[in-house]
C-alpha cells in the first residue's frame, strides 16, 4: 500500500498508452512506472492514493483512494491515453466499491478530460453518470464523442469532499465504438378545448382521427379531457382506470399503432385523482401518473394528490409524465430526469410558459405540453420550440432524436453535469419542522 502524489503541473508529462485500453489488475509496478498517478489542484487537498493488492473485483489488485479525514479532499487517480481521434466515439467503463460516502453521485466522480497535441484541454470533461449497482461493486459507463482537436484523454477517478471515504477502482477500460444510431420519435401534441360538449372525449377522438398524421409514435392530449367544458365537478366526471374513456382512447391507439397520453379525472374508491394515463400501441393501459402537486382549487374540489413520480419504458425510450401545476415546482421534472426520463409529456390547463421551458432546460430533456391556456408545443433540451399548435383544433408534430446530444459550447454536456454536480444530498427542512 504505497501512497503517491504527483502535482498537477506534471500531469501533461505522464507516459501515455494507446486506446483501446483495459486494465483489471493493479500492482505497485503501475505506480512505480507513473502510469497511474494522483492528481489534485493543491497538494493539501489531495486524497491518499495507493495500490491495494488485497481488495479488487478482478482478484488482482485495485486503485484505492482515501479521504484521509480531509473535508476539502479533491483529486484522485489519473492516467493519460493517446490515440484518440477527434470526432470519434468512445466507451468508458469502470467499477468501484466504496465505504464512508454521504452521496456517491457527487463524491465519486470519474471523468474523461480531452487533450490536444499541446497537452491543453479541449472541449469539456465528460462525466460517466449512469451507474449499475451490484452487491458490492458499482459499474459506471459512458459513450462520449471526442471533441475537435482531441488527440489524447485523461481518465480521472476523483474523490470529492469525502473525508471518511475509502474507494477502490477496478476494471477500467476505454475503447472506440460506433456513433450512436439515430433514435427518432415522432411526437404529436393536441390543441383543443371543447366547450358545452356532452362528450369531450369524443371531440378529442374526432380531432385525432382527422388531424394526427400516420406513423406517429406518441400522442399527447391535455388535462382532464373527460371533464373539460362540461360544467361538471371533478367527482361527477371521474371514472376508473381502466374505464370507459381508456377503452375508447385505447381503440384509437390500437388502430393507429401509437402510444397515447391523456389527462383524465380518475376515481378509485372514495378518492378522486387528476391523472395522466399512458396507453400503449395495443390499446392497453400501460401506466398512470397521479398529479402530485395540487393547487388550492383542486384540494377544495375534493381531489387527492398522488405520491410518486414514475417513469415508463416504451419501445422507443423512457418517458415521464407531469400535469399542469407540477411545472411550478422543480422536483417533479428533476425526479423524472433522475429516473431516466428522456422525454417528459405534460397535460396542462394553463400555467407559466417560462417555467415549462425551464423544466426542459434545467433537466436537459425533451418536453411536450398539450394545453388549454398554455402553449401546445414540443421543446428540445435547450428549451427551443420544435413545433407548436397555436390554433384550436390543430396538432403540433415534431420528430426528435432521443440519442442527440445538446452540448453547450462553453459548459459541455449539461445532462452529465446536472447528474454529477447537483446537490441532491442536501435536504432543506420546510417551515415548522425545525
Amino acid at each position: 500500500m504505497r501512497p503517491l502524489f504527483v502535482a498537477a503541473a506534471l500531469a501533461a508529462c505522464l507516459p501515455a498508452q494507446n486506446v483501446p485500453f483495459h486494465q483489471s489488475a493493479f500492482s505497485a509496478a503501475d505506480a512505480g512506472s507513473r502510469a497511474w498517478t494522483i492528481w489534485s489542484p493543491r497538494p493539501e487537498i489531495a486524497p491518499r492514493g495507493y495500490i491495494d493488492e488485497l481488495h479488487s473485483r478482478s482478484g488482482h489488485g485495485a486503485l484505492a483512494l482515501s479521504g484521509n479525514g480531509n473535508p476539502a479532499v479533491f483529486g484522485g487517480w489519473e492516467r493519460l491515453l493517446a490515440g484518440i481521434q477527434a470526432g470519434a466515439w468512445y466507451r468508458f467503463r469502470a467499477s468501484y466499491r466504496a465505504e464512508g460516502l454521504d452521496s456517491a453521485p457527487r463524491q465519486v466522480v470519474p471523468r474523461l478530460d480531452w487533450m490536444d497535441a499541446g497537452g491543453k484541454r479541449v472541449g469539456q470533461p465528460e462525466y460517466p453518470w449512469e451507474a449499475a449497482a451490484g452487491a458490492e461493486w458499482t459499474t459506471v459507463a459512458l459513450d462520449a464523442q471526442a471533441p475537435e482537436h482531441a488527440v489524447a484523454v485523461k481518465i480521472q477517478l476523483l474523490l470529492v469532499n469525502a473525508p471518511r471515504a475509502l474507494v477502490w477502482w477496478d476494471e477500467v477500460s476505454l475503447e472506440s465504438v460506433p456513433a450512436p444510431p439515430v433514435r427518432n420519435v415522432t411526437v404529436a401534441s393536441v390543441n383543443l378545448k371543447p366547450r358545452g360538449s356532452p362528450d369531450p372525449v369524443g371531440d378529442f377522438l374526432a380531432l385525432l382521427e382527422r388531424a394526427v398524421p400516420p406513423a406517429v409514435d406518441i400522442v399527447l392530449l391535455p388535462e382532464g379531457i373527460n371533464g373539460v367544458g362540461t360544467g361538471k365537478g371533478y367527482a361527477d366526471v371521474s371514472e376508473p382506470i381502466p374505464g370507459p374513456s381508456t377503452i375508447r382512447l385505447g381503440d384509437w391507439a390500437r388502430q393507429r399503432k401509437t402510444w397515447l397520453v391523456a389527462g383524465l379525472y380518475e376515481r378509485e374508491g372514495q378518492a378522486v385523482y387528476n391523472t395522466a394515463v399512458l396507453i400503449d400501441r395495443q390499446g392497453r393501459v400501460a401506466g398512470r401518473y397521479r398529479k402530485v402537486y395540487l393547487p388550492r382549487e383542486e384540494y377544495e374540489g375534493g381531489m387527492t394528490p398522488g405520491s410518486d413520480f414514475p417513469v415508463f419504458r416504451t419501445d422507443f425510450g423512457t418517458i415521464g409524465l407531469m400535469i399542469c401545476w407540477d411545472s411550478r415546482y422543480p422536483d417533479p421534472a428533476r425526479a423524472l430526469a433522475l429516473r431516466g426520463a428522456e422525454l417528459i409529456l405534460m397535460p396542462i390547463a394553463g400555467g407559466s410558459e417560462t417555467l415549462s421551458k425551464g423544466r426542459a432546460i434545467e433537466n436537459h430533456v425533451f418536453f411536450a405540453a398539450a394545453g388549454y391556456d398554455h402553449p401546445t408545443w414540443i421543446l428540445d433540451p435547450d428549451g427551443e420550440i420544435l413545433a407548436q399548435a397555436s390554433e384550436r383544433g390543430t396538432v403540433a408534430v415534431a420528430t426528435v432524436n432521443l440519442n442527440r446530444r445538446y452540448p453547450d459550447p462553453w459548459l459541455g454536456d449539461m445532462r452529465g453535469r446536472f447528474m454529477k454536480e447537483s446537490r441532491f444530498d442536501l435536504q432543506v427542512d420546510p417551515p415548522g419542522r425545525r
